[in-house]
């Protein structure tokens, strides 16, 4: 049993709660564009093990290529995916490849019920913990000298 969801993680994260010396708070780079990541993962419930995967969007086309990833990273047996009730996961590109893909089933939470979904918890620590107080020179193509890091 996997359980599922996206998440989109901005260039530019804010100032969160930290420790600094006073009077001199933490300055964190940032370019001013709405780039970011959109990211799918995967827990899997019995054995925690998580897959992920990055897209520049996030429309049925990416999730499909993820499907595909868990489709190779399980290769045997039936796959139960709990999942939220997104557009994404109900496109007529979805209903297709899932009836080509018998092994994979779907199982919809509740509406309004991320707290069902383990995947909201990786998320929560990944924006709090992790990229929060960090810029990612890894979503500049091209911009100004300043900023080839």
């Amino acid at each position: 049993m996997l359980f599922e969801d996206e998440a989109f993680i901005r260039a530019y994260q804010a100032l969160q709660y930290n420790w600094f010396p006073k009077g001199q708070q933490r300055k964190i780079m940032t370019y001013g564009q709405h780039k970011g990541a959109k990211l799918f993962a995967a827990i899997n419930y019995e054995t925690g093990e998580v897959t992920h995967y990055e897209e520049e969007k996030s429309n049925s086309s990416a999730f499909k290529r993820f499907l595909e990833l868990l489709l190779s990273e399980y290769p045997q047996g039936k796959i139960v995916m709990v999942l939220d009730n997104s557009k994404v996961h109900k496109s007529q590109v979805i209903k297709d490849f899932l009836k080509e893909n018998p092994r994979l089933r779907f199982v919809y939470l509740p509406k309004y019920s991320p707290e069902l979904n383990p995947v909201e918890g990786l998320w929560k620590w990944l924006k709090e913990d992790v990229v929060n107080n960090v810029f990612s020179a890894s979503f500049i193509k091209s911009g100004p000298a300043w900023l080839n890091l």
